[in-house]
């Protein structure tokens, strides 16, 4: 039996309301989880409304409800994919100790997953249909704003000098990371060599303080003493 209070907020307006919105938050995001898994392992064409509501345990006017059409819900899904993957590899890049393994990191979280792929397929979408184009143009200010904010906040943190300047830096990685990518599926290129060229062609990003420098050389060359 219910209780007087739980009667009370499921007959407030302001409660049905929140909750409405919760669980359309919630049908969005298994849509978007389960439409990516399927685009990613068999391409738009090959991936049916139907076949995304199974997997997602909704119907298939749930998804024209919050998407209206599989090209929208394509590109929203390759555009969250990206901006996570973006994300994480900004926190494992933060882990390292030196620029050069700074790059490397971004590098090898950005190219070693999908999606990136993923997003160049919905940049690519958007040319026969440019009422998709706003989410993809705002998903790459995304990534050059929050690029930005943590190699800045990195380069301050560690007193690391950027070779360019950041807004520079964090635009340039983007346009490379997708190039790379777009030339590497044309030309069938492992993750491996997309990595390799892409560092070749970023070059050094930054330096280290001098005096930094020498201490991991020093500490390189201590040996124990007896």
């Amino acid at each position: 039996m219910k209780s007087p209070a739980a009667n009370d907020r499921s007959s407030d307006p302001k409660h049905s309301a929140r909750a409405t919105r919760t669980a359309g938050r919630q049908m969005r995001s298994r849509l978007l989880d389960a439409a990516s898994i399927l685009f990613k392992q068999r391409g738009l064409a090959a991936v049916s409304i139907a076949d995304i509501a199974a997997s997602a345990d909704a119907f298939p006017s749930q998804i024209t409800y919050y998407f209206r059409t599989k090209e929208a819900l394509f590109v929203e899904a390759a555009c969250r994919d990206v901006l996570y993957v973006a994300r994480a590899a900004e926190e494992h890049a933060g882990k390292q100790l030196s620029p050069q393994d700074y790059t490397r990191a971004l590098v090898d979280s950005v190219l070693g997953s999908d999606a990136v792929g993923f997003f160049v397929e919905a940049m690519t979408l958007t040319r026969r249909r440019q009422d998709l184009a706003p989410l993809v143009e705002r998903t790459v200010e995304r990534l050059h704003a929050e690029g930005l904010r943590a190699y800045a906040a990195e380069m301050a943190a560690r007193g690391w000098h950027s070779r360019l300047d950041p807004e520079t830096s964090a635009r340039r990685f983007w346009a490379i990371a997708i190039g790379v990518t777009l030339e590497g599926h044309a030309m069938g290129r492992s993750a491996d060599a997309s990595a390799a060229e892409m560092l070749r062609l970023l070059g050094p990003q930054a330096d280290a303080p001098a005096s930094a420098a020498r201490l991991r050389v020093v500490g390189a060359d201590a040996s124990p003493q007896d």
